[in-house]
């Protein structure tokens, strides 16, 4: 999670082609701030860690009804974070149902579904839940589960190879192009499908935490979501280097940093 957040935060000037496709910038600025690729991750470790918390994270329905209260609820502390039109309707209206989005606010969220089980098999249930309660178009669904799977690959000990292997025979997404090949005409675009591939192919290409992220910058496009993304991955492969976790901890609000803490730590 503090991959997701930190890949938020340091994306987060770039937006909307705001960059200027380079691996040469300052990780911070006074520009750097969390955005609602944050708040919907707190949203989602939040409502994970109960259902895990009341032995409850295997069913189906529960998961699904807290996620929905947790995103709506973090939502209302947090309304003007930078929320797409249609999420940001179904946040503050009544209704709880799926809206067939493809959206990759899917993928951003689900960071710690990749971390709470024992399984890869528990970890795309998992993944699949978090996604269907908004994304349930099968592309919202494929680019959550695919970066969820890929977390949890990372963190038990499987090689880039072994991921890239894995994400293309499951889920059929394109990782040949290399990021030189994808940069110069990638653009602003939030559709899973042209998000989830390119941040799998930063983190593939990282050498290092640090260098996934700045990597993912560097592709541009919808820059914070990509590289929170790839953060997220780089953080289960690489780990977070101490010095960013306390920066990542400074830059976000006691509430949701406390809850960071309850899900790595």
């Amino acid at each position: 999670m503090y991959g997701a957040i930190l890949g938020d935060i340091i994306g987060s000037p770039y937006e909307f082609d705001r960059g200027k496709k380079t691996k040469n910038f300052p990780l911070f600025s006074r520009k750097s701030e969390f955005t609602d690729d944050s708040v919907m991750t707190v949203a989602v470790a939040e409502a994970l860690a109960t259902s895990m918390d009341e032995h409850a994270i295997h069913d189906e329905t529960s998961v699904k009804r807290r996620l929905v209260a947790s995103m709506k609820a973090w939502g209302a502390k947090y309304p003007f974070a930078g929320y797409g039109g249609r999420f940001l309707h179904w946040l503050f209206s009544s209704d709880t149902k799926p809206y067939g989005s493809y959206g990759n606010g899917s993928a951003m969220r689900v960071a710690a579904a990749g971390w709470m089980t024992d399984s890869l098999e528990d970890t795309r249930e998992l993944a699949v839940w978090t996604a269907e309660v908004t994304h349930n178009h099968p592309e919202g669904i494929k680019g959550a589960e695919a970066t969820a799977a890929a977390i949890y690959l990372a963190r038990t000990g499987s090689t880039k190879a072994e991921i890239k292997d894995y994400v293309v025979r499951e889920f059929g997404y394109d990782l040949s192009r290399t990021c030189d090949e994808i940069r110069p005409g990638y653009h602003h675009v939030e559709s899973c499908q042209e998000t989830v591939p390119e941040a799998i192919t930063a983190f593939l290409e990282g050498e290092d935490f640090e260098d996934v992220i700045r990597t993912a910058v560097s592709l541009g496009g919808d820059c914070d979501t990509l590289t929170c993304i790839a953060g997220s991955i780089a953080e289960a492969f690489y780990g977070v280097p101490e010095e960013l976790k306390a920066e990542c901890l400074n830059r976000i609000p006691e509430d949701m940093a406390a809850v960071v803490k309850r899900v790595m730590e």
